[in-house]
């Protein structure tokens, strides 16, 4: 029977382990990056318009949400790393089949692959950290985690333009290929099992999960690009029917696949909204902010990226140092500070002088990079920290599945306001951020008054 580490992974396969997961989540983080500035270059090339060559991204997105959550229960019962493993070796497989897609219907359908890949690693990664490092260091591997993640967002747009440059856009996805046999042989060895579950996959939910969430993100999208409101409404109901059936359904379960048994631990249920709530203000910014500084204040595109990148580095710096200060300190206490200081970098953002310095906008970026980066890993390990060790992968699935809700709800939101108030949607957009980042520390501060001691880490 594997061996199971009851507080981490004695070193040096702890490190193997880090490197594993680093290199995992630098594929999925910054394959999405990369497609994004690539998307242009795609469409001209396989002869499709602008509004077709959008589902590369959104086939890549719906793949991952509607897999989160059933791929999380399912690594309780067969082990996180195997999930995780399968996920590596699918997503580098679909790599390869974007690589050599010669039609825009092959592209896509090696997208969806692509994502479900990515489903696996991301429905599980925050689940194996937890046995891979000690409780003790738990809040600075999350940090880690961050820092990884940051830096690939960070890096993504740059080593698009670099491979560009230089080939066409297969090389893209190509080099995903040897990063993805090099994870996949490294984690056969290093990554550590988990007590695994006695229940049998529910399948029933499953599939109730994936058709709520897909008409979800479907219908919030609807109401971002202005759908037919009779068609919205409709999709909105559908939701509704499916939430219904899907909570009576687990309401019966011992260990239901969408955790309603996590959702009844406060900590846990504060921290979800939480990230749902303070993801909404980080898409609402960066969806907005390229058209603000390209359309309003004339920047060129390649300038847009680089007046972007503080934001990301900003996060970089920030992000292991809350990671430290969250295994010492309430996550109430850290994640409402950084989401104060978010706010206010929002709102200075947001009344810009007309003619700003680059200066001024840098310190404004830093700003809100620095408060976001001070939230996320605090946030992350007291969700992760306030579910039992063995209900590991559900509280992993729905940090993923908040995140997601979040980003895809703010990005909808951009578009409501650019259809509804064109000349200041992007002020309108930043300023509801910083209302959403509010929102979002306030939820935050309730984890305080959870335990008499103000909720310790």
């Amino acid at each position: 029977m594997p061996q199971v580490h009851p507080d981490g992974l004695p070193l040096p396969l702890r490190y193997w382990a880090i490197a594993t997961i680093a290199l995992g989540v630098t594929m999925a983080v910054m394959d999405g990056a990369i497609a994004n500035v690539a998307l242009p270059t795609i469409a001209r090339d396989l002869n499709t318009d602008a509004a077709f060559s959008i589902w590369i991204v959104n086939g890549y997105q719906l793949a991952i949400m509607i897999s989160l959550l059933p791929l999380a229960a399912l690594g309780e019962i067969i082990g996180h790393r195997h999930i995780y493993l399968a996920g590596m070796v699918l997503f580098t497989l679909a790599s390869l089949a974007c690589a050599f897609s010669q039609t825009f219907m092959e592209l896509a359908l090696a997208r969806v692959m692509q994502g479900f890949g990515a489903a696996g690693i991301m429905a599980v990664n925050t689940a194996v950290l937890r046995f891979i490092y000690p409780h003790r260091l738990l809040g600075r591997g999350i940090g880690i985690n961050a820092l990884v993640v940051a830096v690939s967002a960070a890096a993504g747009p740059t080593i698009a333009a670099a491979i560009l440059s230089l080939g066409r856009w297969p090389w893209l996805f190509a080099v995903n290929v040897p990063i993805g046999v090099v994870a996949v042989a490294i984690g056969r060895f290093a990554l550590p099992h988990n007590p695994l579950s006695k229940r049998a996959f529910d399948y029933p939910s499953a599939l109730l999960s994936a058709s709520m969430f897909g008409l979800l993100i479907a219908s919030i999208d609807a109401a971002g690009h202005g759908e037919n409101f009779a068609w919205f409404a409709a999709e909105v109901a559908g939701v509704a029917l499916l939430v219904w059936l899907l909570v009576r359904r687990e309401l019966s379960m011992a260990v239901p696949l969408l955790p309603l048994d996590l959702m009844r631990i406060p900590i846990f249920t504060l921290s979800v909204a939480t990230s749902v709530c303070s993801f909404i203000a980080q898409m609402l910014a960066l969806v907005s902010l390229p058209f603000f500084f390209q359309n309003k204040l004339g920047f060129t595109a390649v300038g847009t990226g680089l007046l972007m990148t503080p934001w990301a580095l900003a996060i970089a710096a920030a992000a292991p140092v809350a990671g430290r200060l969250a295994d010492r300190y309430p996550a109430g206490l850290l994640c409402s500070a950084g989401l104060i200081v978010f706010a206010s970098g929002l709102l200075a953002l947001a009344f810009l002088p007309d003619h700003p310095s680059i200066i001024g906008i840098v310190w404004r970026m830093a700003l809100m990079g620095t408060g976001f980066g001070l939230f996320q890993s605090p946030n992350n390990r007291a969700m992760l920290s306030a579910a039992p060790r063995e209900r590991s992968g559900g509280a992993s699935g729905m940090l993923g599945s908040a995140r997601l809700l979040g980003q895809t709800t703010g990005a909808a939101l951009v578009a409501l306001l650019f259809a509804r108030m064109p000349l200041y949607g992007n002020e309108a957009a930043l300023l509801l951020g910083a209302g959403f980042a509010v929102l979002a520390a306030g939820v935050s501060s309730i984890r305080l008054l959870e335990s008499p001691e103000g909720e310790k880490p």
